[in-house]
């Protein structure tokens, strides 16, 4: 007979809320860090059987952590990314971790769209004249605008978010391409090289995980390869294409404008200079955080924390671990 699961939810979630959704699943116990710190995270996680990650980035479920964690049986992260968890470290564990694969698809792409949309008519710069008291008029047609059905799009990545933000651009009439770590047979778009898929994009959408071999994937030397004057959109992880390398990017007019989700360093540091930019449209990594994409993440979660404690295969594990959680 199993004893009572306890769970240790990290992410900044109302303890009542919590608790209402994962202790009517099982025999399992919610509970939380005294303190949101290093220090409250090693002691907190010490008799932990699952975890529910921190979607903030700030509690980083580190080798350290897997060490201190004797009884950790398994890892859910609550979206798609898994850069705050050491996947490696629970792999040699033996801990599945999983994550909600395409929970976020669609909001993440619809907020590519309009952001794609936002940078080709200069949306954001013109509201922010107009309440300032100018007329913004021949600023605006001056600096150029673009129809999105014109440009030729490259996604990087072609996972759940990059497939249907291909979609999305293809309705819009866009001529879109891809690079991938491998190709799909699926594709609405075209495969390309990266370098090819660079120096014919006009405007480049990010879409893939961060992890070693992509970090700082799109570096300077990689972005001077755009066509003058292209747009960036980053749905991804701010490492991939490193904040200074954008900066200077837009510098040297190679980039006209850049749309960022994500950044290497969240929150975004007050004075860092990407805040006074006014060619960069900043958004504080919310473009998947829709009612619709985190009402079907939690389900999705649910999903597995019963499937954990029932002895039922767990979905999405992404570590290659048997996905069949046991206690320990």
């Amino acid at each position: 007979m199993t004893r009572t699961w306890k769970a240790l939810a990290l992410p900044p979630l109302d303890p009542g809320f919590a608790r209402s959704q994962f202790e009517p699943l099982g025999d399992v116990e919610v509970v939380f860090l005294e303190s949101r710190d290093r220090a409250g995270l090693l002691a907190g996680i010490a008799d932990a059987d699952l975890v529910v990650a921190d979607f903030t980035g700030r509690l980083a479920l580190d080798a350290e952590a897997v060490a201190a964690a004797p009884r950790l049986a398994f890892v859910q992260t609550p979206g798609v990314g898994t850069d705050s968890v050491d996947t490696e470290a629970l792999a040699a564990a033996g801990v599945p971790v999983a994550n909600t694969a395409g929970s976020n698809a669609r909001a993440v792409a619809e907020w590519a769209v309009g952001a794609a949309f936002a940078l080709c008519r200069r949306t954001v710069s013109s509201d922010r004249a107009m309440r300032a008291g100018a007329w913004p008029q021949q600023e605006v047609l001056r600096g150029g605008t673009r129809e999105i059905h014109s440009l030729r799009v490259g996604i990087v990545g072609y996972g759940a978010i990059g497939a249907e933000t291909a979609r999305l651009f293809a309705a819009l009439g866009s001529t879109v391409s891809y690079w991938s770590r491998r190709r799909r047979a699926e594709a609405v778009a075209t495969y390309r090289e990266l370098d090819d898929l660079l120096a014919g994009s006009d405007l480049l959408v990010i879409a893939l995980p961060l992890a070693p071999g992509t970090r700082g994937l799109l570096g300077a030397d990689r972005l001077a390869l755009l066509p003058q004057g292209a747009l960036l959109v980053n749905v991804a992880r701010g490492g991939i294409a490193p904040d200074a390398d954008v900066r200077a990017a837009l510098d040297s007019g190679r980039l006209a404008g850049a749309a960022l989700d994500v950044y290497e360093t969240e929150p975004l540091p007050e004075d860092h200079p990407l805040r006074s930019d006014e060619r960069v449209l900043l958004s504080p990594h919310t473009a998947g955080g829709t009612r619709e994409s985190q009402l079907t993440m939690l389900g999705m979660m649910k999903d597995n924390l019963a499937a954990a404690m029932a002895g039922r295969p767990v979905a999405n594990v992404v570590n290659g671990v048997d996905p069949v959680v046991r206690q320990r």
